[in-house]
């Protein structure tokens, strides 16, 4: 690590699929949008690789979760866009209240005693 440079922060396990889902109850979008909007969003705190962003899409597919259409860019490509699915905002609805669960349950045991 270069001096002065942050270390990127790696993603809390489980948290992958609750960032797409979020990012995804926003507005429809392409894999390639859903990694530059969590970037954005987080002020480029966090990033998903293609290596993880791909195959989680496809596990969110299988699950129902998502669906998906091919479409073309604003750049004239062709790009699979995703939207999320009735059962999709459900299972977000689940993961957001599972996670603020493990974020109240690590802020006590960080608490000052």
């Amino acid at each position: 690590m270069v001096a002065g440079m942050a270390k990127k922060q790696e993603l809390l396990p489980g948290t992958l699929h609750l960032l797409i889902l979020k990012t995804l109850s926003r507005e429809p979008m392409h894999g390639y949008g859903i990694a530059l909007s969590i970037k954005r969003i987080t002020d480029d705190v966090l990033t998903v690789e293609e290596g993880s962003l791909y195959p989680a899409l496809q596990r969110l597919l299988l699950q129902g979760w998502v669906k998906a259409e091919w479409k073309m860019t604003e750049t004239n490509r062709r790009a699979r866009y995703y939207t999320l699915t009735p059962t999709g905002a459900k299972q977000l609805g689940v993961e957001l209240s599972q996670f603020q669960q493990m974020i109240a349950a690590i802020g006590r045991v960080l608490q000052d005693a």
